[in-house]
């Protein structure tokens, strides 16, 4: 059976290692390409050059967090061209003015100067993982180095976008392919039933997934819980792409 390229997509403040425990499960033979969700401030101009990556075809792509977003608007540019879609700790709905808000007053702290690319990031360990795991030093350590490589000025590009992003549940309704829903049960950034809205919205063949003793980061939180459900996506993928005997 032909194996489905595969795009993915980092969330805010992430790297390629975000999709680390992904990509050492995936068999070898596939073409795999992690774009980048901080090269550009909007959604559209990202969904682009991800696109532009992608070998000629079909192809599936996950997206987590901010990743989701660009995931959604890339589903809107190029309908055609996605045989299946995950969508991991995200949303389809727009930012609310309070989270606009939000992301705008760092966005000022950091260019005023009142507040240093350091003290924001330090902000993010207790919003971003579980209980359990917020004072876990490698996991920390590991946003955090995510964090720098991606720089201030990746992270306000990247904020912005994320403030900035349409509504794409309309979307969600046209993508009748492979899908694969995930989130972590104590995820507050982008809580379950954002997960559960996105999961009855989609028209293809779906599974929702709530993944126990996790927050907003899953895929470093309960690796073994994400690339299960992962792998069967992708052979549902592959196995709807396959030409009929």
């Amino acid at each position: 059976m032909a194996v489905t390229p595969l795009l993915l997509l980092p969330g805010l403040m992430n790297d390629a290692r975000v999709w680390d425990p992904v990509l050492q499960a995936l068999p070898p033979g596939r073409t795999v390409v992690v774009g980048r969700t901080h090269t550009a401030d909007g959604v559209a101009d990202l969904a682009a050059s991800v696109l532009a990556q992608m070998p000629a075809g079909r192809f599936a792509v996950a997206g987590f967090s901010l990743g989701g977003y660009v995931t959604l608007e890339l589903c809107h540019q190029a309908r055609d061209r996605i045989a299946g879609v995950a969508l991991l700790d995200t949303s389809a709905r727009a930012d609310t003015d309070d989270a606009k808000q939000n992301r705008q007053r760092m966005i000022d702290a950091l260019v005023s100067g009142s507040a240093s690319f350091t003290q924001t990031l330090g902000q993010f360990p207790a919003k971003l993982f579980h209980p359990a795991h917020a004072q876990d030093p490698a996991l920390v350590a590991l946003l955090e180095d995510m964090a720098r490589s991606i720089g201030q000025a990746g992270f306000v590009r990247q904020q912005t976008a994320a403030m900035n992003r349409p509504d794409r549940r309309d979307v969600l309704k046209t993508l009748d392919v492979p899908a694969l829903v995930l989130c972590g049960r104590e995820d507050q950034t982008t809580p379950p039933e954002r997960s559960e809205e996105m999961a009855r919205l989609l028209a293809g063949d779906v599974e929702l997934v709530l993944v126990p003793d996790a927050a907003h980061l899953t895929t470093l939180e309960q690796p073994a819980a994400v690339v299960a459900p992962f792998l069967r996506w992708l052979a549902r993928v592959d196995a709807a792409a396959a030409p009929a005997a």
